[in-house]
Parts: structure tokens; sequence; C-alpha cells
């Protein structure tokens, strides 16, 4: 239940060509913004991903690498985890593909809420304070924050327009998140939103 193709025989999964199709206006999708959560079981295909991660923090200018989303002096220091059910994923954006973290159901781990482990898709966005050169700790901390919202952002109106679910989360176990994903002491996790079908 809610699980996603992706072929499990490697460490990697190429995504298909992100198509963000405008079936709403920027207008219409601001009122249509909301927080949900209660989600279906409900597959979401890997094309809707695809265009999800683009929309999230891919890359809209590929002469010079830059995102969808602004990153505070170009540091681009946050890193998009991909939580599914058979396994979690770091979302490479330069080559639009997912690298596989760990080849099992981390989902209840997302959150504290009992949603996050039954909804088909978790996103951890997750700070690399390695990237964030010059910055004092309490910039690295704040910095990293306005540039997670603003990915968080991003997912809200792409799924607005694509009759998608979503809601950000603040409500994590760090700690034990951090260590279930194998982080690095300088990589720490800021947000985490979970996206599917909403519930009938």
């Amino acid at each position: 239940m809610g699980q996603i193709a992706l072929d499990l025989q490697s460490d990697l999964f190429v995504l298909p060509a992100p198509v963000v199709a405008p079936q709403i206006t920027l207008a219409e999708a601001l009122r249509q913004r909301r927080s949900v959560r209660a989600f279906s079981a409900e597959t979401v295909p890997a094309e809707a991903l695809s265009a999800l991660l683009w929309a999230a923090f891919g890359i809209n200018r590929p002469s010079t690498r830059h995102r969808t989303a602004p990153s505070a002096r170009n540091w681009q220091e946050i890193d998009v985890f991909v939580v599914l059910a058979q396994g979690s994923y770091r979302f490479d954006a330069h080559n639009h593909r997912l690298d596989l973290v760990k080849a099992e159901d981390l989902r209840a781990a997302t959150g504290t809420q009992d949603f996050v482990g039954e909804a088909p898709v978790n996103l951890v966005y997750v700070a690399n304070f390695d990237c964030m050169n010059g910055a004092t700790a309490e910039e690295r901390h704040f910095l990293a924050g306005a540039d997670a919202g603003c990915i968080a952002q991003n997912v809200y109106l792409y799924c607005a327009g694509a009759g998608l679910a979503t809601v950000v989360r603040g409500l994590v176990d760090r700690r034990q998140l951090a260590h279930d994903l194998g982080l690095r002491p300088t990589q720490r996790i800021v947000l985490a939103q979970t996206v599917g079908w909403p519930a009938a």
C-alpha cells in the first residue's frame, strides 16, 4: 500500500523528465493552498513525484545550476530526502534522480503524528552546515530554516495545482531520524513534509 514503483535492484532511480502542467493559475493555487492531515494510501505515480521534486528544489536554469527555490548566498545547503514505503532516498537535483540511502520503511520515523507512517511520501529537509561557509551558528539555523520554508511552499503550490494533499511538519524526533538516515553531525533536519492524495 502507498508504494511508488522504483527499481529496488539499483541504488539509484532516474526520475522521469519533470512535466509541470499549468492545471490552475497561481492565484487559484494560492487560494487552494492548505494543510491536510488525512491521506489516502493510494500511490503517487513516479511522474508526479518527479514533478513534485522539481517544483520543490529542482534545477530551473541548467546553465547556472540555479534552483526553483531561493537559497541564501546560493549555498544550496538543503538536501531533500524522500522517504517511501520501500526506502529512503536523497534527491539529486542535478541529475534528477533518487539515490538510495536506506532500503527500509522509515516513514513512521519522519514525525510524531500517526498519519506519517501510512502516507505514501514524506519529504525531509536536511541542512548541510558544511556548505554554509562564513555563517555563524545562529545564521546557519536561521537561514537554513528560511530556505527550507521556501521549498515547502513550492511543494504546497505544486500540490494545490496537482490535486495532492500536503502538510509541513516540525514535530520530528530529529535525533532518531538523523540516526536512521545515517546523517553526519553537520547535517541537521529542519522540517518534514507529508505528501499524498487526500483521504476520501
